[in-house]
């Protein structure tokens, strides 16, 4: 069986005051060329389609215009849940009137998590399994063991025990799909942590038995503790952080056994997500010279001078400019954050404005400077005394 398997849409998403529809829907062109041409048998979207629970109507209308166009062009069994970023209530949506149209949306976790389709080697059950708080799982799972779910990885326990009893005695092939934090894998600083602390791990023997997890909520494409648990990562990059990752999609022929031949397809973004860093001249040269000058960019200055009105005149060369940092501030201010407040408390004006003048420039107060702040100081607490 031949499956395409994505995730992390976030349709919706803003990023800096920018909305991304328009660069979304420019890869999801893409998407459904790729399941069309690569002739698709199992499309795999592994939840946060939406970036809220009440997307915007754009976001409504480019899912919509995805989908039919997949049912349209493709022969394949569309299988989609909610993840953490979903509204379960909208996302399943006509689900069971969907289902006819080969398109099988899985939201709730009271579902059976079972979809059983045929290939030339025999069947393939797909076992969905949406995301749920555990608080709300033990409410809607079934009663046995319910209450034993305490922590992420219990949610995915009782749904995968649901899975593998409702195929039971069938000899098939498994495909997984789950939305969660698996041990094994990096996470980025654009997911929403799931949980406090450790209670949103999951480990990756959760799905023994299955010969192939399709994974969705961390953004880079990645395994996660074996080559078949796989994230397919985000659809495009959603923040500075994830400058590193090669965004794709994850195609993965599964032979007769189970085993699976796994191919990362690049799509290729309508703007890139870059940060440069340099003085402001050599970034302002950079830019004039740069061939892909409307990819979204973070700058970072080097220059330890003021510069004027810096975001506007880089513009000029990046028109999307999304954010400039100033290097030595922002090493400075975490200088800062290494002093101990009670020590802080005991330090005189003089001693607090030389201590802040190093950390903001990284230079020591020149002598003049501190004899002329000293007798400004001082008159000031004279006038202070006689008022």
């Amino acid at each position: 069986m031949r499956i395409l398997h994505t995730a992390d849409w976030h349709l919706g998403r803003i990023f800096y005051n920018v909305h991304l529809t328009e660069d979304q829907a420019h890869v999801l062109d893409q998407f459904v060329t790729l399941a069309r041409e690569e002739r698709a048998e199992l499309i795999i979207i592994a939840g946060d389609v939406f970036d809220r629970a009440v997307p915007p109507p754009e976001a409504v209308a480019l899912w919509d215009e995805t989908v039919t166009r997949l049912v349209q062009e493709t022969k394949a069994h569309i299988v989609v849940i909610a993840g953490n970023h979903d509204s379960a209530e909208r996302l399943g949506l006509n689900a069971r009137l969907l289902a006819a149209s080969r398109v099988h949306l899985h939201t709730k976790i009271s579902q059976t998590p079972l979809i059983t389709l045929e290939d030339a080697h025999g069947p393939v059950h797909v076992h969905p399994l949406p995301y749920a708080e555990p608080v709300l799982a033990r409410d809607r799972l079934d009663k046995e063991g319910a209450s034993l779910i305490r922590t992420h990885e219990d949610v995915l326990r009782q749904q995968m025990a649901r899975a593998l009893k409702a195929s039971a005695g069938a000899q098939a092939r498994h495909v997984a799909v789950a939305h969660a934090t698996v041990l094994g894998a990096e996470k980025s600083d654009t997911e929403r942590p799931l949980a406090i602390g450790g209670a949103e791990a999951v480990s990756a023997d959760v799905f023994t038995g299955c010969h192939y997890v399709a994974l969705g909520h961390l953004h880079r494409p990645q395994a996660a503790g074996a080559d078949h648990v796989r994230y397919a990562g985000s659809l495009l990059k959603y923040s500075f952080a994830e400058t590193d990752h090669h965004k794709s999609v994850t195609l993965v022929d599964m032979d007769a056994k189970g085993a699976c031949h796994i191919e990362a397809i690049s799509l290729t973004p309508r703007h890139d997500v870059r940060c440069v860093s340099g003085s402001f001249e050599e970034l302002l040269a950079r830019g004039e010279a740069d061939p892909a000058r409307e990819d979204y960019i973070l700058a970072e200055i080097t220059d330890t001078a003021p510069v004027y009105n810096a975001m506007e005149r880089l513009r000029r060369v990046w028109p999307n400019l999304m954010h400039v940092d100033r290097k030595w501030l922002t090493e400075a201010t975490h200088a800062s954050n290494r002093f101990d407040s009670d020590a802080v408390k005991r330090l005189s004006p003089l001693e607090l404005f030389a201590g802040f003048y190093e950390d903001m420039t990284g230079k020591t107060l020149a002598e003049a400077d501190r004899a002329l702040l000293a007798s400004l100081l001082a008159e000031i607490e004279r006038q202070r005394r006689e008022a």
